[in-house]
């Protein structure tokens, strides 16, 4: 394999400027996993309570298919949420 020329004008490159970046020890406020976990298990009970008794509760068999877009809605809201949680 032949070698790379390298000519007498070449300009040296410096190496990029990489200043440290702190990043908060403290994390993710409690009230946000509150907030994201509570999303994801009212989804999961909302589905739960779908499956076993939606017919007989009055505003499940109401909402009919409409109740797994909620439940799998809320889970959503939760999953994405944990993009925030550092």
């Amino acid at each position: 394999m032949p070698k790379a020329k390298v000519s007498k004008n070449a300009v040296p490159v410096s190496p990029a400027n990489r200043t440290p970046v702190k990043i908060s020890s403290s994390g993710t406020p409690v009230w946000y996993k509150v907030i994201m976990f509570g999303f994801m298990l009212a989804g999961l009970l909302w589905l739960v309570v779908n499956y076993l008794a939606g017919q007989d509760i009055t505003f499940m068999r109401e909402l009919g298919p409409w109740n797994y877009g909620i439940g799998f809605g809320l889970f959503i809201m939760g999953l994405l949420m944990t993009m925030g949680w550092r």
